[in-house]
C-alpha cells in the first residue's frame, strides 16, 4: 500500500501529522514543541534544555521511576532534546503499543516540576555546561554563534550559562512552561506503522483538556556579524577553528542549491576540502554544512588539526572558500553532489523515526509536508545557476571566526 499523509488539528490547536505505512513493522512519535533557546531572555538563557530534564521527572500521576520504566518496556528508543527552536519528546514502539506510548508521552507533556527535582537537576545542568566547556572543542559551537549572531535569540546558548542557571528559579520555570508548552505550540508528529483515527482519539483523551493560549514566536531580523575570536587553551591538544556565515533560512527553497554546494565544498568525505586537507593528512578534521533556522540560516565550517599546521591548512581553507565564490561548482561535482545527498534522503527514509522526524519538523518550520519523492526532486532539479546564485546571496567569504587551542595568534 502506498504511502498517506494525515492531519486533524483538536479543538484546543494541537496539531496531529502522520505518515502511515500499514507495511512498517514499527512506529514513531513525538511531541515537538516550537520553544527553544531563541524564546528565552538573558534572565532566563537554558530554561528550554533544563525544563526537558524536568519533563522526564515525573506526574501527578507517575513518579520519576514510573516514567522512565514504562519507556523502557513500551519503546526500543525514546528520549528528547533542545536546540534554538524546538524542544522535541520521541519514542519508536510496536504499533499495538501506540495508544500506551502517546498517552505516556502526553502524560509527560504536563510535568510535576517539583522543587526538590529542580533543585537536584539543576546541579545536572551545571555539570553538564562544565563538561561541555571542558571537552573538546571547548563548546565552540556556542561561542561561533554568539559571535555570528550577536544579540539576535538565535546566538544565545541552549545550555544557557553557569550565571543564568545558578540563579533560575522554579517559579520562573513554571511561568516559562505556562507561556510556551500550549496545545497551540505543540504538534504531535507520527510515522510508520500508525492507526490514525485511534491516534486522534489518544490525543483527544490525553491532551484535549489541555488549556489553549497564544504562544507566539517573535521572529527578530538577522544581520550575520563579521568578527574574530580567539580563546587560548592549553591543554588542548589540537586547534580548532569553526567559521559561521548566513546561508538560506528553512523557508527559503534555496537551501537546497545551499546544502548542494556545502556538500561540494565541504562534505566529510569526497569534497574539495576533504581531498586538499583531510585525504592528504594535513588535517584531521575539514568541512562545512548549513543550518535552517526560522528567519534566517548559517553556514558552519569546523577546521581541526595540530597548532604547528593550522595557520598553513585555514589559509588553504580559504583559498578553496575564495575560488568557489570566483567560479562556482561544476556539472560533474553537482551531479555526483545530488547522487549522494538523494542516496541520503532515501537511506533515512527507510527508518519510520527519521520520516517521523521530517514529517515533524517539516510541519512545526513551514506547515509543509514532503513526501520522500518531493524531496529528491527538489534536491535534482538544482542547477549550477542556482548555486551561482546562493553564492552571490550568501558569500563563503564572509564569515565569522572563532579559534579555540594553544595557538595564541592567527591571521585572518
Amino acid at each position: 500500500m502506498a504511502l498517506e499523509f494525515r492531519k486533524h488539528t483538536l479543538d484546543n490547536g494541537l496539531q496531529i501529522v502522520a505518515e502511515c505505512n500499514p507495511d512498517a513493522y514499527s512506529a514513531s512519535y513525538a511531541y515537538f514543541v516550537r520553544t527553544g533557546s531563541r524564546d528565552e531572555s538573558d534572565e532566563v538563557a537554558g530554561v528550554s534544555h533544563f525544563l526537558e530534564h524536568m519533563v522526564f521527572k515525573g506526574t501527578p500521576t507517575r513518579t520519576s521511576l514510573d516514567v522512565n520504566r514504562e519507556l523502557d518496556e513500551l519503546s526500543s528508543s525514546s528520549n528528547a532534546f533542545t536546540n534554538e527552536e524546538q524542544t522535541v519528546y520521541y519514542a519508536t514502539t510496536l504499533p499495538e503499543d501506540q495508544n500506551k506510548i502517546v498517552a505516556l508521552l502526553a502524560d509527560i507533556m504536563r510535568p510535576s516540576l517539583r522543587q526538590d527535582d529542580f533543585d537536584t537537576e539543576k546541579q545536572v545542568i551545571l555539570k553538564e555546561i562544565a563538561k561541555y566547556e571542558d571537552e573538546p572543542p571547548f563548546n565552540a559551537h556556542e561561542k561561533a554563534m554568539a559571535l555570528h549572531f550577536g544579540k539576535h535569540p538565535l546566538g544565545r546558548s541552549v545550555l544557557g550559562t553557569v550565571e543564568s542557571i545558578e540563579q533560575l528559579k522554579r517559579d520562573q520555570m513554571l511561568a516559562y512552561f505556562e507561556q510556551r508548552y500550549s496545545p497551540q505550540n505543540i504538534i504531535l508528529s507520527a510515522a510508520g506503522n500508525v492507526d490514525f483515527e485511534q491516534l486522534i482519539r489518544t490525543a483527544e483523551k490525553y491532551c484535549g483538556q489541555w488549556k489553549a493560549f497564544p504562544a507566539q514566536r517573535k521572529l527578530e531580523p538577522c544581520v550575520g556579524e563579521e568578527g574574530f575570536a580567539i580563546f587560548e587553551k592549553s591543554t588542548a591538544a589540537q586547534q580548532y577553528i569553526f567559521q559561521t556565515g548566513a546561508a538560506p533560512s528553512t523557508e527559503d527553497n534555496a537551501r537546497y542549491a545551499a546544502r548542494l554546494m556545502t556538500t561540494i565544498i565541504g562534505d566529510d568525505s569526497g569534497s574539495r576540502l576533504f581531498w586538499e586537507l583531510v585525504d592528504t593528512g594535513q588535517a584531521e578534521y575539514a568541512a562545512i554544512s548549513p543550518s535552517e533556522y526560522q528567519g534566517a540560516g548559517i553556514y558552519m565550517s569546523a577546521l581541526c588539526c595540530a597548532p604547528d599546521d593550522t595557520q598553513n591548512n585555514f589559509d588553504q581553507m580559504m583559498e578553496i572558500f575564495a575560488g568557489a565564490q570566483a567560479d562556482g561548482v561544476t556539472e560533474e561535482e553537482l551531479k555526483q553532489a545530488q547522487n549522494k545527498v538523494c542516496a541520503q534522503v532515501v537511506l533515512h527514509a527507510e527508518r519510520p523515526a527519521s520520516r517521523m522526524f521530517a514529517v515533524g519538523n517539516g510541519w512545526l518550520q513551514r506547515q509543509q509536508y514532503r513526501t520522500v519523492r518531493e524531496t529528491v526532486a527538489s534536491y535534482r532539479n538544482v542547477t549550477v545557476d542556482d548555486i551561482r546564485r546562493v553564492l552571490d546571496r550568501y558569500p563563503l567569504t564572509r564569515m565569522s571566526t572563532v579559534a579555540i587551542g594553544p595557538c595564541k595568534t592567527l591571521e585572518v
